[in-house]
């Protein structure tokens, strides 16, 4: 497996990730509900029109998204734009956005958030790989050096 493909297994269970903006007062972090998530890391979320971090991406569309868990780690750089298609609204709607949207799928304050991917990074502690990083630690202890990763524990990703 390649890492580009590790790093879409290891983010494509997950229902929410951070996202962080740029705005005038500096950096913003927000938890984001995924919409869809792509097997190149290209992502869709929904917001509303008048949140401030419409205001941000439009100003700077340049951010991180990262993710994790109790032994996954992921972060992605790249680009959002807003995007206003109703048909792609209505194809990603969840009911679970209700409360945000109370006009359903049909609220003109609904858009959505085109995260398109430009890198990655992943750290990936799980499974066999968690299991080899103890090992490998335990030797470094032992030997007074630094513990080394390869490809399945940490890698840096082009996308």
């Amino acid at each position: 497996m390649d890492t580009q493909e590790h790093l879409y297994d290891l983010i494509k269970g997950f229902k929410t990730c951070m996202l962080v903006t740029h705005g005038r007062g500096g950096r913003h972090a927000r938890p984001m509900a995924i919409a869809e998530l792509k097997p190149d890391a290209d992502a869709y979320f929904a917001t509303r029109l008048d949140s401030p971090k419409v205001a941000e991406i439009e100003s700077d569309g340049t951010v991180l998204i990262t993710f994790q868990s109790s032994a996954e780690y992921a972060a992605l750089y790249g680009n959002v734009t807003l995007v206003r298609d109703r048909a792609l609204i209505k194809r990603l709607w969840s009911e679970t956005w209700k409360p945000w949207f109370p006009g359903g799928k049909d609220d003109p304050a609904l858009c959505l958030l085109r995260f398109h991917a430009g890198a990655g990074e992943y750290w990936d502690n799980s499974g066999l790989q968690g299991l080899e990083y103890l090992f490998e630690g335990m030797k470094a202890i032992l030997q007074k050096r630094q513990p080394q990763t390869d490809e399945k524990q940490h890698a840096k990703v082009s996308l």
